[in-house]
């Protein structure tokens, strides 16, 4: 079991408050993304569930027994770093097994936990190495490995890929993905990348300046933003955003995605002129700036020729604007 339950939990350093009363239930084997930007308090909500920091107010709930005062070792979880805090004079094995040894086991029930991990993150060849001697995304495994030895409650996730290549952060998501699956483990995922959040949850926690703007699951989020915070953080490229009253409709903001923009060359609903083109091959992001509306952003996919400075027309989709009040909330 890992249910993980905070109920109006707050973080003060000095006079300056964090964490602003976040409530929130993580059910026992989900998969939970914290995501939003630097600063938005998403690592110290992680490390106060880890217990390295102390909460100001509120309460921790770990399968229903509150853990404000129990020791970090002693709540049953397992952390995953950014940096991998390897001991560099020991073996992958020794690394990966001492929290165990520490803890009195048995040699062989060390041993089984090791291999058991190592065959589940295809470390086996690389038991007797140092860490010197590993690449970066062998390092974060055997992180990782560390972590399932001890067969914890909760698995928390601290911005793991940040210092991964693009490559090795797609190889190293898709492990982790698969790890979720096979243990059926509860595990809380820290980042500021909403790519990894959408492609690794099963329910994002989208923060703002120490308060959760949104919960829910990726194409809830996606398709049903609750203002336009949550509408520019999640997607890639991030959603239009278009003055309403230009398009006829009530005061605030009109919202689009990219994909729903359609461009042409002769005829369509605002003028506008080609500022920059990226073509990446499977599809073709164009960027146009518009006297209406600003610089505004074009998915199509597939290959397409168009030039800087070309006079284009972008007309959207009537049925995918998302209409927000002067406050940035969502109008339904």
């Amino acid at each position: 079991m890992g249910a993980l339950e905070l109920k109006s939990v707050t973080k003060a350093f000095g006079q300056t408050e964090v964490i602003k009363g976040v409530d929130l239930t993580v059910n026992d084997g989900e998969f939970c993304v914290f995501v939003g930007p630097s600063g938005c308090g998403k690592s110290t909500l992680l490390r106060i569930i880890a217990g390295l920091e102390d909460a100001t107010g509120g309460d921790i709930l770990l399968d229903g027994k509150r853990v404000n005062d129990v020791a970090p070792a002693k709540r049953e979880l397992a952390m995953v770093f950014q940096s991998y805090a390897l001991y560099p004079h020991l073996t992958v094995r020794d690394n990966m097994g001492l929290a165990l040894k520490q803890a009195g086991q048995p040699k062989a029930k060390i041993q089984s936990a090791t291999d058991k991990a190592a065959g589940m993150l295809s470390l086996g060849l690389l038991m007797d190495r140092r860490p010197a001697e590993l690449s970066g995304g062998q390092r974060q495994r055997v992180a990782i490995g560390r972590a399932i030895v001890r067969m914890p409650k909760l698995f928390l996730f601290d911005e793991p890929l940040s210092n991964l290549d693009a490559a090795l952060r797609v190889a190293t998501r898709i492990e982790i993905a698969r790890l979720h699956r096979d243990l059926k483990a509860t595990m809380i995922y820290v980042t500021h990348d909403q790519v990894e959040s959408m492609t690794l949850a099963d329910r994002i926690v989208v923060l703002r300046a120490g308060k959760v703007e949104q919960v829910g699951s990726p194409m809830e989020l996606y398709n049903n933003p609750a203002n336009t915070f949550v509408a520019g953080f999640i997607g890639s490229p991030q959603m239009n955003f278009l003055d309403a009253a230009a398009l006829g409709l009530a005061p605030g903001q009109a919202g689009i995605r990219p994909e729903h923009l359609a461009i042409t060359r002769h005829q369509g609903e605002i003028p506008a002129e080609v500022s920059h083109v990226e073509k990446l091959g499977g599809e073709t992001l164009v960027y146009a700036r518009s006297a209406q509306h600003g610089l505004l952003t074009v998915r199509l996919f597939g290959e397409h020729d168009y030039a800087v400075s070309e006079p284009v027309h972008l007309t959207p989709d009537r049925a995918r604007l998302f209409e927000f009040d002067s406050e940035g909330l969502r109008r339904v």
